[in-house]
């Protein structure tokens, strides 16, 4: 009898260590605003690996993910807890889903159901004075400041956005979430040296201010033109205060807080017709044009260079510069194009040319035609044009010329035309064809392909049995898996340098997959006393058993502890490092 209840209980507590494996998303909430957050939770009740979580679209993470581990044995029975949790802000209003995650556990692969959560419009919070939300959300603002709210077209228009902070706040890890795209507009980012706070006022408050961003937009469209909000988000340090007894003291308390500088929009007005000239093509500014020969007498079948050239400050990169006509007595090359332009917070200045190579074929004196060019000046709200002077070009010699009248001859037009066109019938992309042409049937290209798939048979019959006998080692396809797993990982830590939480569990899941590699060892295996010992009957160094157990420890720590970006490389190349002695030396 006693024998009959000791089999039972063993097999009551086989069963309960045999428990199926449960892999569910849990939600904080299922319908929430646009304002508030939710937590996510990712649980298993047996020890998965390699997890993978989903793309959260139509959230942003601001927390997470935070793994939390809990074995307890209760009369005999175990029970294990594993979780991922992550906090998320909508990004927009709808019913959103949260696709599904992945965990590996006795090699299958095990995924959560898609969740669906509902964001209605953003809800009124609890105001409380002491919350570090509600100090966050008085102490931030993001401002953008535009010089002109009703431009001309090409006009230029600036916006700095600048961010307002209380000077006690401590701000870490700001992010651009929403990045405008200026939508009708010729937009340049000013370069910002270094963001520094300075001291500011906003509403007649003293706070710290830090330059953000400067932008300097030209409108290309006319009317109204919405400009998109620039969204930031921050982590903030709130001071808050705690008594400790009898005594106040002031500790820190961390949030996370997105400010919006708003929208904005821009009236453009378009440019007057009135007074208009037809040599108009869109500059807009106060301007200088010239139109500077590199000489003026020359040799026949030398070359010389026309810059037309304009300089200033305006539009320069948003018109196009007048075009000559030359006689058709000259060959002319295609216009080189340069510009030399500076963007400050001002707008445009610099200059910018087009540079005309000519060669004249016959003696003769030429005269180029003066060219206009009209821009719109800002400072007077009116139209100007300058003209360039009629330039003579004197060709010394050359053949002969019957007449010149006006500078121009019609017998050099009627030899020019002539010239061009007397190499018309030569091809430049000449095919020869054989006249002799051999029959395909009985030709070597005919025997090639006739027996070429007879040949590769036996190479694909090799071939299939080496993939048949690949696929039937299963042990050596595991050890495969996980070596691939373990560069997947290394590489994606170094991806995620910077991101302290990413960085480690891609760390720590690339240092598990090179140990199950090596040592084909399981998840549930992975202590270090195992592992040293192991490593010790794997004839490792003990220097080196002794570093890679310290890496671990420092993985699995490092989550939950202040780091920084010198010390997640440090880590990383001690690991590379690590790696690469491990594998030579087992």
């Amino acid at each position: 009898m006693k024998q009959i209840v000791a089999i039972v209980a063993l097999l009551i507590q086989t069963l309960c260590f045999a428990q199926e494996m449960k892999f569910e998303a849990k939600l904080s909430k299922n319908s929430l605003g646009v304002n508030e957050k939710l937590q996510v939770s990712f649980t298993m009740n047996q020890d998965g690996d390699n997890f993978e979580a989903p793309g959260f679209e139509g959230f942003r993470v601001i927390g997470g993910p935070f793994q939390s581990t809990n074995y307890s044995w209760i009369n005999g029975v175990k029970s294990f807890n594993k979780s991922y949790t992550y906090v998320l802000q909508p990004t927009r209003q709808g019913t959103v889903a949260i696709g599904s995650a992945s965990i590996e556990f006795n090699d299958e692969v095990h995924k959560t159901a898609p969740v669906k959560v509902t964001i209605t419009k953003a809800v009124e919070l609890p105001k409380d004075p002491n919350s570090p939300d509600y100090k966050a959300g008085e102490g931030v603002h993001l401002v953008a400041e535009v010089s002109k709210s009703s431009p001309y077209l090409n006009e230029p228009v600036t916006i700095v956005y600048k961010l307002y902070f209380d000077p006690r706040f401590v701000i870490r890890n700001v992010q651009e979430v929403d990045n405008p795209k200026y939508n009708g507009f010729w937009s340049q980012h000013i370069d910002i040296a270094k963001l520094e706070a300075v001291p500011g006022t906003y509403n007649g408050q003293d706070y710290a201010m830090v330059m953000w961003r400067k932008v300097i937009l030209y409108p290309q469209e006319t009317g109204v033109k919405p400009i998109e909000p620039l969204s930031i988000n921050l982590d903030i340090d709130v001071p808050t205060k705690k008594r400790m007894g009898f005594f106040e003291q002031t500790v820190y308390a961390s949030t996370t807080k997105t400010v919006s500088a708003g929208a904005k929009s821009i009236t453009v007005k378009s440019l007057p017709e009135n007074g208009k000239p037809p040599s108009f093509t869109g500059a807009v500014g106060k301007f200088d044009f010239k139109v500077t020969p590199s000489k003026t007498a020359l040799k026949n079948g030398e070359s010389l260079d026309l810059d037309i050239s304009v300089s200033g400050t305006g539009n320069l990169k948003l018109f196009t510069l007048p075009k000559p006509e030359f006689p058709s007595a000259f060959e002319v090359f295609e216009p080189e194009h340069q510009e030399k332009v500076d963007t400050p917070l001002t707008g445009m200045n610099g200059k910018i040319s087009d540079k005309y190579t000519l060669i004249p074929q016959y003696k003769g004196k030429y005269t180029l035609k003066p060219l206009e060019f009209s821009y719109f000046d800002l400072a007077t709200s009116t139209y100007k044009t300058i003209t360039s002077e009629a330039i003579t070009i004197d060709v010394l010699d050359g053949p002969g010329l019957a007449s010149n009248q006006g500078g121009q001859s019609k017998n050099v037009e009627k030899q020019a035309i002539q010239k061009s066109n007397s190499f018309q019938f030569i091809k430049l992309n000449t095919q020869f064809a054989t006249l002799a042409k051999e029959d395909f049937f009985g030709s070597t290209l005919f025997y090639s392909l006739f027996f070429g798939p007879f040949l590769i048979i036996p190479i694909i019959i090799l071939a299939r049995k080496k993939k048949e006998a690949i696929d039937a080692d299963e042990f050596g396809n595991r050890i495969r898996k996980n070596s691939k797993l373990a560069k997947k990982y290394l590489s994606e830590a170094k991806k995620q340098m910077g991101a302290k939480v990413p960085f480690y569990m891609a760390m720590e899941k690339a240092l598990h997959n090179f140990l199950k590699a090596k040592l084909h060892i399981e998840t549930t295996e992975m202590s270090k006393e195992n592992i040293q010992e192991l490593l010790e009957n794997k004839n490792a160094a003990a220097v080196t058993i002794s570093s890679f157990i310290e890496l671990m420890s420092t993985c699995e720590f490092a989550r939950y502890a202040p780091s920084t970006d010198v010390a997640m490389q440090n880590d990383y190349d001690k690991a590379v490092t690590l790696i690469s002695e491990l594998e030579k030396q087992l």
